[in-house]
């Protein structure tokens, strides 16, 4: 039960003055106390009226933890069976939800010992759109501690597996979701990328992963990290799976103002185009990174050249600044998630979309009462980005902000000419799980070092889509395709064409 809210004493009036470095007497906190009495009126008549809820439409019971017998890859959280309507898009279609993603019933954890025991009491938008579609949810999809690492490793509940080899980190955030697509357990699963988190283990275990657009695909319902770099997405075993779901997840919803220019394609009629006339760009910059492995840049050149053989036109192009991305986007990302993610106790404040509140609540109880149960990367998010609001008074996040309008507009240009960019998803393939007692830096470098190539374009809202194309050392990697706003379907066009030149997956 709601404790209704009181007016502070005059002690804690001094306290938080003190806080801000300003000098009150007694009598000028009291006369604060007074001031405050009629907004304090106003709190508790907010706990009076009944806040809308996200609709549950369909009956479900709330499933199970998975023993490890059923789990070989540690990439279920929990399993369910939540039938939607009788047909649809994805009739009978199983669907994995990552864990950072509401299921009405169905406990979250989103991989952190703060939200053990959350049991959330809304469907995000995306699950009610599966349902609706005829979609099955079959479970949530294991990820890392509240989604900040593209390693595996992190994640309360133990690694996360890589189906080619179980020494073999699965990727992250988005970890469950790939591998349980790669090992075949569900054709398509739904996952979150603020820096390359449907991407990187999509290209690791060999999915097909689909970045959308900035605000194509509401995140209502799902717990953010930072809201100006939030996305969801698919994660499938093709194109044209990552096109059924795309077709049913995109689109505008009021819940979400990011999605208020959503603009959608026809991603079932993209697979039909072939690559006959495509514009396909080898970006140079996506290429030899002082981390790239030589076999993986060659592997993706010659997956890029292959195009060609469909009819499309592949050209090299240049766009420096891509090498900035990385650090953009570590302006924008360290400063937000601090303060939005975990000092906003999971959503945050100034935002006019839509608020989960059990789940404010339940990660406020976890990380008041745990604060030490946080990963490591976690915590290096939270010291640092409070570090830099405090001395350098949110600088270097508003500059970043600001500089992300060219990045985009360096992308842009080069998009005018070309319809793809293309570029090794991450330069290297699955790195090994580190040991429980490897040191912090060993643990922190496996959990950041694979996003070069990522993570710009989640600060420049571009779509970008891995598809498999070949294998190192038995494991597989990714080719990354990057389009112009709004023009998903072109890539899944190219995707499909490239599926049907021959199986890169095993190449």
């Amino acid at each position: 039960m709601t404790i209704p809210p009181r007016l502070p004493t005059v002690a804690q009036v001094l306290d938080l003055a003190k806080g801000f470095g300003m000098t009150l007497t007694d009598e000028d906190a009291a006369s604060f106390r007074g001031l405050m009495a009629g907004s304090i009126a106003s709190y508790a008549r907010l706990d009076e009226l009944v806040e809308p809820k996200l609709p549950v439409k369909y009956p479900r019971t709330p499933g199970y933890r998975p023993p490890a017998e059923e789990n070989p890859h540690n990439a279920w959280y929990w399993k369910t069976e939540i039938t939607g309507a009788t047909g649809g898009v994805l009739a009978g279609a199983r669907v994995a939800i990552k864990d950072n993603i509401c299921v009405a019933g169905v406990p979250m954890m989103n991989g952190s010992r703060l939200l053990e025991g959350y049991v959330p009491d809304i469907d995000a938008t995306v699950v009610t759109r599966v349902l609706d579609a005829g979609g099955v949810i079959a479970g949530k999809a294991a990820c890392e501690d509240l989604c900040f690492s593209a390693g595996s490793h992190t994640c309360a509940t133990g690694p996360i597996r890589n189906p080619h080899n179980p020494e073999r980190s699965a990727g992250g955030s988005s970890a469950g979701s790939a591998a349980l697509v790669a090992s075949g357990e569900v054709p398509m699963a739904l996952g979150g990328d603020q820096g390359g988190s449907i991407r990187t283990p999509s290209a690791w275990c060999g999915a097909f992963g689909l970045k959308p657009t900035f605000g194509l695909v509401p995140m209502t319902g799902g717990m953010p990290i930072s809201y100006s770099v939030d996305h969801c997405g698919p994660i499938c075993s093709s194109s044209e799976n990552v096109a059924r779901l795309l077709t049913v997840i995109a689109g505008f919803d009021p819940y979400d103002p990011r999605t208020v220019n959503a603009r959608t394609g026809d991603y079932l009629a993209a697979l039909e185009k072939g690559a006959k006339g495509l514009r396909i760009a080898l970006m140079k910059e996506g290429f030899g990174h002082p981390a790239s492995d030589a076999t993986t840049d060659s592997k993706v050149r010659d997956a890029i050249m292959t195009f060609k053989d469909a009819g499309a036109r592949v050209a090299e192009v240049s766009i420096p600044m891509h090498l900035d991305g990385p650090h953009i986007w570590t302006g924008v990302i360290l400063e937000g998630a601090a303060e939005m993610m975990i000092k906003g106790y999971a959503v945050g404040n100034n935002w006019s979309g839509y608020y989960t509140t059990s789940l404010q609540e339940a990660f406020a109880r976890g990380w008041r009462a745990r604060p030490d149960d946080v990963s490591e990367t976690v915590k290096l998010v939270l010291l640092l980005g409070e570090y830099m609001h405090r001395n350098y008074h949110n600088r270097y996040h508003a500059k970043a902000q600001n500089l992300r309008v060219l990045l985009r507009a360096a992308y842009d240009k080069a998009l005018a000419e070309y319809d793809i960019l293309a570029m090794p998803t991450i330069p290297f393939p699955a790195t090994e799980i580190p040991p429980l007692n490897a040191p912090r830096e060993v643990y922190v470098d496996r959990a950041l070092n694979m996003q070069q190539n990522t993570c710009p374009f989640d600060v420049s809202g571009h779509p970008a889509f891995t598809i498999p194309c070949g294998k190192v050392n038995g494991l597989p990697i990714g080719l990354m395709l990057v389009g112009r706003h709004s023009e998903d379907a072109t890539l899944i066009q190219a995707a499909q064409a490239f599926e049907q030149i021959g199986d890169w997956r095993t190449r």
